[in-house]
């Protein structure tokens, strides 16, 4: 059973129903003890960072995170759920975030149309696992107007905007993806698959 956390922010539905089609168990929850009975923990979202956070620590989402992680539980983060997972953002203000991995949310460059909201390739770094079949420069849907940066070996895909930006990353048992899989087409679909399958 896949748990998508539901801290009433974001397109749970379109995501549920993305894991749906291709046939995986997948429940909203809207408790931490709910998380408790699924294996693969999704954390999506779409809206401000601070919110999320303030939201996500108010019903005790993050205890319950840190807790699936230490277990062994794979976890992935969408979109706003991607930044979520590293150290601070810097969106209206500096806020904490979980802490997962190290890393900081910034404001994508001056110089490009904000936000990124459109389909853009992506330069894989890492294919294995969550990459598998899909092809070279596969392409995926954005909706964004912060991005990461990190110098950690955790990032498994950039794309170019007004530069390379990160938008993927991996370590241990957590991936994380500032793009929508589950509006990317065949290629989102098949990254979920890849991520439902991971043992």
């Amino acid at each position: 059973m896949i748990g998508i956390i539901d801290y009433k922010m974001g397109n749970l539905r379109s995501v549920q129903k993305a894991f749906q089609f291709i046939g995986q168990d997948a429940l909203i929850a809207e408790t931490p003890k709910e998380l408790e009975a699924c294996d693969k923990i999704v954390l999506p979202g779409v809206g401000a960072f601070e919110d999320a956070m303030n939201t996500i620590k108010k019903l005790g989402f993050d205890e319950a995170v840190y807790k699936a992680i230490d277990s062994g539980k794979y976890f992935l983060g969408i979109c706003l759920g991607m930044q979520m997972v590293f150290d601070k953002s810097y969106e209206n203000g500096e806020f904490e975030g979980l802490k997962l991995i190290k890393g900081e949310v910034v404001k994508l460059p001056d110089t490009v149309k904000i936000p990124q909201i459109g389909w853009n390739n992506l330069n894989i770094k890492m294919r294995e696992p969550l990459f598998e079949g899909l092809g070279e420069s596969p392409y995926v849907y954005f909706v964004h107007s912060y991005h990461l940066k990190t110098d950690m070996p955790v990032v498994s895909a950039t794309t170019d905007y007004g530069g390379e930006i990160q938008v993927a990353v991996q370590k241990d048992n957590i991936f994380a993806l500032q793009f929508h899989p589950e509006k990317s087409g065949n290629t989102g679909l098949q990254i979920l698959k890849n991520f439902s399958s991971l043992k």
